[in-house]
């Protein structure tokens, strides 16, 4: 029996980089049904993938001999050499402008290489411009939207963590790279008390990364003894099951606003200073607030409940 043909996607970047070429490693996943399909990036970020879908195997980027790969005329480590001609298609959205990447590929034995890295602009969704590159192989995407699919091990620890009380759950994300694209830390703490002062409170999971460790702790001590559970650094494919629970979810233009709305959660996201046509997540249940003139400082509080009330009712 012949083997399988073998496809290899690079992709680095951040969370939302990467949830944005989900799309288009569906694509690919879609018309070649039989190929070993395997993706060679953050380790902690192709987790979301590997096994739920859309790769069969992943491998990390993070590995010391990768760094010849970037060294024009290098001496390349032989087991990556073997690694990488071992496939019949490689896609890369690694920058290189230099092209050094792609020499040391095809000395190393890659016959079809598709660079497909492009500086993102405001052409189109960037969930479509990433996709683009692939219609050099007549693949040509049609649905924007991106999902995660987690396993029975996720969702059994969504479980666990979560509990038996049936309580409406409702996430908040207040951090994210940039403080321009935050909301202000008191407008959070405004509307959290909002949502906790109902007849019927919510539990609030406040969810969040290394970089917003200060915004997390501030509202933890604002709501202590409330019924909040704080979700901070969990493995993304386990915050994705957290998610898929969520009644709501509100966040910024963030990695951990896409992977909830690829999860399934009904998303309200607040959009500053970046165009949600380009940047915000393409499911149907998600929900834009942009802010006056791009300053997230003159989103009140009161416009976002009144979007939260909508979405609940």
């Amino acid at each position: 029996m012949p083997a399988k043909p073998r496809i290899l996607v690079i992709r680095g970047g951040a969370i939302g980089d990467f949830i944005l070429t989900l799309p288009a490693i569906r694509l690919l996943r879609e018309n070649f049904p039989a190929a070993h399909l395997e993706i060679l990036g953050y380790r902690h970020i192709v987790a979301l993938a590997e096994g739920r879908v859309y790769a069969d195997a992943a491998r990390s980027i993070e590995y010391g001999p990768m760094a010849g790969f970037f060294v024009p005329r290098s001496e390349l480590a032989p087991d990556l050499a073997e690694y990488f001609a071992s496939f019949q298609q490689v896609v890369s959205y690694l920058f290189d402008p230099d092209g050094f990447f792609a020499a040391n590929l095809r000395r190393a034995g890659v016959k079809n290489l598709l660079p497909a890295y492009a500086k993102l602009d405001d052409s189109a969704h960037a969930a479509h411009q990433l996709a683009r590159p692939l219609q050099s192989l007549a693949l040509y995407l049609e649905d924007h939207a991106a999902t995660v699919h987690p396993s029975p091990e996720d969702r059994a620890f969504a479980d666990a963590f979560l509990g038996s009380d049936d309580a409406p759950l409702i996430a908040l994300h207040p951090g994210s790279g940039s403080p321009r694209k935050n909301w202000p830390l008191e407008n959070w703490r405004a509307l959290g008390g909002w949502m906790l002062a109902r007849q019927s409170p919510p539990r609030l999971l406040l969810v969040g990364g290394e970089a917003d460790h200060a915004q997390l702790e501030a509202l933890a001590i604002a709501w202590r003894g409330q019924p909040v559970i704080l979700a901070r650094d969990l493995p993304l494919p386990h915050l994705a099951a957290l998610l898929a629970r969520c009644r709501l979810y509100l966040g910024h233009d963030t990695g951990i606003s896409h992977l909830a709305a690829a999860a399934g959660a009904p998303s309200l996201l607040l959009f500053g200073p970046t165009d949600p046509a380009i940047w915000a997540p393409a499911n149907p249940h998600v929900t834009v607030l942009t802010a006056p003139g791009g300053d997230l400082a003159l989103l009140t509080p009161e416009i976002v409940q009144a979007g939260i009330t909508a979405l609940l009712a």
